[in-house]
């Protein structure tokens, strides 16, 4: 059976399957893990302080993004679009008619990456608003 130029989408689509299932698997994992001293201890018929009852049940609290993380992340994706658009210009003594292809996938990536420029200053002022406000009760 010959797959043909399907075997990459193919493979690509697998893996996301793949990575998909195990981290539903590794999120089920942890929250079993986390809930075992509490079933050990009704088991054993101990006494359970509703505080550590209540930390344990409690849904892990999300620290939102990272800045820093879009940031670096902007500025590799970036560094990528530069040497895809260094790449057009020697594909195009190879084959003239590349150049404006891969030029148009160079700045493809650099509006990703500008992009995600901009979410790290949207993420950096929203934590600054959100640690103005102050915690919520």
């Amino acid at each position: 059976m010959d797959f043909g130029p399907f075997a990459v989408a193919i493979a690509f689509w697998t893996f996301v399957a793949i990575a998909t299932v195990a981290g539903v698997v590794s999120d089920y994992k942890k929250r079993k893990l986390a809930l075992e001293p509490l079933r050990a201890a009704i088991e054993r018929g101990q006494q359970l302080d509703p505080a550590v009852v209540e930390r344990l049940m409690a849904p892990a609290a999300d620290s939102g993004v990272n800045p820093l993380s879009l940031r670096i992340g902007g500025l590799i994706v970036i560094s990528v679009a530069v040497g895809v658009a260094i790449l057009s210009f020697f594909l195009a003594h190879i084959a003239p008619i590349a150049f404006y292809p891969v030029m148009g996938g160079a700045l493809l990536v650099l509006c990703v990456g500008v992009g995600l420029f901009l979410a790290s200053v949207a993420a950096y002022r929203h934590g600054e608003r959100k640690e103005a406000r102050g915690p919520r009760v």
